[in-house]
């Protein structure tokens, strides 16, 4: 990456739907280059360009972290949670847990199948903890691009 991805990366954390034509007098390149560059830098899986939902406002007012303690294979664990479709982030970890998962659900009983019986089905699982939110404070997307 260069100076000049750098700055595309910025501007697209900034506003996801930047044109490529607002995004070229920033970079002192054409409109199509700039599509290159963008074009390169997701398909190398620098940058995706999603639309970001907010699970409140979606119909998912029920979320929690869910910490899972495995045993055997973790990432079979892992495949088989992230497969769940109220899993919208799973992340392999260290410590007193060995995954983290966060959910989304419509009502507390949902929140409930899931964990007790979705995940606790799963083999593997020893154990799971969950952390109830109250709501979402920080959602963050522009956490930086490294120079």
């Amino acid at each position: 990456m260069d100076a000049v991805d750098r700055t595309l990366l910025r501007i697209l954390q900034h506003d996801g739907r930047a044109s490529y034509a607002a995004m070229a007098p920033e970079v002192g390149l054409s409109a199509p280059a700039v599509r290159l560059r963008v074009q390169r830098l997701v398909d190398e899986g620098v940058l995706q360009v999603v639309g970001v939902t907010d699970p409140i406002a979606t119909g998912f007012p029920v979320m929690a972290m869910v910490g899972v303690q495995t045993q055997g294979d973790v990432r079979a664990v892992a495949d088989a949670l992230g497969a769940v479709p109220n899993v919208v982030y799973l992340v392999l970890t260290s410590g007193e847990h060995d995954l983290l998962a966060e959910v989304v659900c419509r009502t507390p009983e949902e929140l409930l199948e899931v964990v007790n019986d979705r995940f606790r089905a799963v083999e593997g699982v020893l154990s799971t903890r969950v952390w109830q939110y109250y709501g979402i404070h920080t959602h963050r997307f522009t956490w930086g691009v490294p120079d």
